[in-house]
């Protein structure tokens, strides 16, 4: 893997200067040392031919410390009525079948602000280290979403979700969230990568799960108050935490 720094928005009043952190993957086996080292796939530009990935305050479930909380408890009751099934399947077996990309793409329309349009959909499907997909249905066969899915041997990265929007029980996001880190755990997998953590919209994954850790820029901490604070003040920062620090002394 190679890693190069970006320069990014100077700001001289403040002396900070910062730089984006990217990774360029060379081989198939680094795929768990990059996510490990804070990194997600970076999917914004169609015209990039390797795979990329950036460097953020990136959030995980230590599957080890993961146990299930009341809110998955009662979001799991609500769904037990419908009989729910998941089933694993290798991309390459969905991404020619008919209405497949169509649903995505509805429910990207929907809730993805204009930010997954059909081409970056197709790029994300031929993305060369995405290789699962969890199919959720109910026990007649109604589709109730995907979800897009990094697997190795290890780890599992619950990269994109789409589901059905008219489905009548709330939650149903929260709750495929959910049945995907209790089947990476079922697996005997190590960690499950949920994406970036911040604003306070993120603050749902802290409240939800249990055995969460967050990338501090240096390593994966288990201090979840201080992540709360962070997501809290993130609309509201205008410098950096060392200089933030200073500045109380």
């Amino acid at each position: 893997m190679k890693i190069f720094l970006s320069e990014s928005v100077p700001q001289y009043q403040t002396y900070t200067f910062n730089y984006a952190v990217y990774c360029e993957q060379e081989k198939a086996e680094e795929t768990d040392m990059i996510y490990r080292k804070g990194f997600l796939p970076y999917s914004n530009s169609l015209s990039l031919k390797k795979p990329h990935y950036y460097l953020a305050r990136s959030l995980r479930v230590n599957l080890e410390n993961f146990k299930e909380t009341s809110e998955n408890r009662r979001l799991n009751k609500k769904m037990q009525v419908y009989e729910p099934q998941i089933k694993r399947i290798n991309k390459s077996e969905l991404i020619h079948k008919e209405g497949f990309k169509d649903f995505c793409y509805a429910y990207a329309s929907a809730r993805f602000d204009g930010n997954m349009s059909k081409e970056r959909l197709e790029y994300v499907l031929n993305w060369p280290y995405f290789t699962d997909i969890l199919q959720f249905t109910t026990s007649d066969g109604k589709l109730l979403g995907y979800v897009f899915a990094v697997l190795t041997g290890e780890i599992f990265h619950y990269w994109f979700s789409f589901y059905d929007l008219d489905f009548p029980q709330p939650g149903l996001g929260k709750w495929m969230m959910y049945k995907s880190i209790e089947w990476a755990k079922e697996q005997n997998l190590k960690e499950v990568y949920l994406g970036t953590c911040y604003g306070e919209k993120a603050m749902y994954k802290m409240r939800d799960f249990k055995g969460l850790e967050f990338f501090d820029g240096n390593s994966w901490n288990p201090d979840m108050k201080k992540l709360k604070q962070k997501c809290k003040t993130d609309s509201q920062k205008n410098i950096d935490d060392f200089k933030a620090e200073l500045n109380k002394e």
